[in-house]
């Protein structure tokens, strides 16, 4: 661990006042020691950084996945008063929404006779890389809807099923959303690219749920040993990055204009009540919808192939739950022993709200939120719930994945595609990408452990975890 972070319980560690000139409040970091001996310390002086900015509440949060990121570090959670606070879309991030879904099946590892097959037929069918496009076009009127409304737009057109949308945080949907201040350049990038997985890391994966850990809760949230489940992971493609370009722009000057002291200008922002803050708040809750219905196409077009490959009914594909992990919301918390409402940021991070919150489907209202915690390709992804726990240390907040260890160029300077690729067949996971350089950048040991990352969270009550689930196949951006 870096000099001067202390331990102050089970697995969290305080970043002291002081660690960076104007901090307003401590650092929480949450690691194993284990973890705490790969943080980065320009990761832990982002945190720091993060504790400066005007109307910061609580603590500035750092999650066991932290690493080094754009302005706050990723796995970076804080929260802002709503009269004296800031938003910062480098606390959000350019991939705006970029989150996860998991999608149950009627499948087991019997069915998956030709595993090769599959993940072909899956790469045909849904458009990855960059700059790939979809096989649908929304563009004037029906962008502005999309924009508006997120996924319950596209499940009303026919590209999903009735509870799709009550089963993603915020309903898929944020009302905020204003596709006017979404810029054209930004609406021209998003027309061909919804219902597609992009570059980078998001992904499609085949997954088999390899153990239960807590039997009543996996049976609340519909998901059995031994069935196969798929994960969705992608955000608002280009469509988000021009909306972050665009407005981080704007933020640069409005700091300056209204006298908020910077220790690093990828922290610009402006203050919540501001029009400055307003306009980018309208426009990353538009692309936050973009995303969700980007989710919503793929998983239609996963249900429709499964249909035709496995004679499975469309309606047997349920929908577990769907997280955002890039955003910035108005949520309500005990701060000092009142309701207060306050803006949460969550850049690489999951919002894990415990039982009893009036924003969960009544299915999980006694079980708490799903949380869905991606592994790396070759290792093991996780299904757990939030806890009281999180509500009451981390504004309802866990981690979001395993976290990187190394860059995308060194991985690509140490690694080729085909023999990753190879050593993961061996293991019976098959990799498919538009690119050898794809498959390198995202090598399992580009990451750190899933398991230690997700035991972490565990431990310190921020989630639950219900159940194991191991990678089969993937296709990756």
């Amino acid at each position: 661990m870096l000099s001067g972070i202390t331990l102050t319980g089970i697995h969290e560690w305080e970043v002291p006042l002081g660690y960076v000139p104007d901090m307003r409040v401590s650092g929480r970091l949450f690691l194993s020691e284990t973890l705490g001996e790969a943080l980065e310390e320009g990761a832990a002086r982002q945190l720091a950084n993060v504790a400066t900015l005007p109307g910061i509440i609580g603590h500035s949060f750092g999650m066991p996945d932290i690493h080094w990121g754009y302005g706050f570090p990723i796995g970076g959670v804080a929260a802002f008063s709503e009269d004296e606070g800031i938003i910062s879309p480098g606390g959000v991030g350019f991939d705006i929404n970029c989150g996860v879904r998991l999608i149950a099946t009627p499948l087991t590892l019997g069915d998956l006779t030709d595993r090769t097959s599959i993940i072909t037929e899956l790469f045909k069918k849904i458009p990855t890389g960059v700059g790939s496009k979809g096989s649908l076009r929304f563009s004037g009127s029906a962008l502005d809807e999309l924009l508006g409304r997120g996924s319950a737009y596209v499940i009303e057109e026919g590209l999903g099923l009735p509870d799709d949308a009550l089963l993603c945080e915020e309903n898929g949907h944020m009302k905020d959303a204003d596709p006017d201040l979404v810029s054209e350049k930004a609406r021209k990038r998003g027309e061909p690219q919804c219902g597609t997985l992009g570059s980078g890391n998001h992904f499609l994966e085949l997954q088999v749920v390899s153990k239960i850990h807590d039997p009543l809760t996996a049976q609340a949230f519909g998901i059995t040993e031994g069935s196969i489940c798929c994960m969705i992971h992608c955000g608002s493609r280009g469509l988000g990055h021009q909306v972050c370009t665009d407005h981080i722009r704007n933020m640069e000057k409005a700091s300056k204009r209204y006298g908020i002291r910077l220790p690093d200008r990828q922290l610009a922002c402006a203050p919540l009540t501001s029009s400055e803050g307003q306009n980018y708040f309208g426009a990353m809750a538009a692309a936050a919808n973009y995303a969700w219905a980007n989710r919503q196409i793929i998983t239609h077009d996963l249900r429709t192939l499964f249909e035709s490959l496995f004679r499975i009914d469309y309606n047997e594909m349920p929908l577990i739950y769907d997280v955002a992990h890039n955003i910035a919301k108005w949520e309500e918390h005990i701060v000092s022993g009142k309701t207060q409402r306050v803006c949460v940021h969550r850049k690489g991070a999951t919002r894990a709200f415990g039982p009893g919150r009036a924003e969960l489907p009544g299915k999980y209202r006694d079980t708490g939120q799903p949380v869905i915690i991606p592994g790396s390709m070759g290792t093991a992804s996780f299904l757990l719930a939030g806890t009281e726990t999180a509500m009451q240390k981390t504004f309802g907040s866990t981690c979001h994945g395993a976290g990187r260890v190394g860059s995308r160029k060194a991985a690509k300077k140490a690694l080729r595609g085909s023999e990753v690729s190879a050593d993961l067949k061996k293991q019976g996971i098959i990799v498919m990408a538009p690119s050898g350089d794809a498959i390198a950048e995202e090598a399992p040991s580009m990451y750190k452990p899933s398991e230690e990352v997700v035991r972490v969270v565990d431990e310190a009550g921020l989630s639950r975890i219900i159940a194991t689930l191991m990678p089969l196949g993937v296709i990756k951006g």
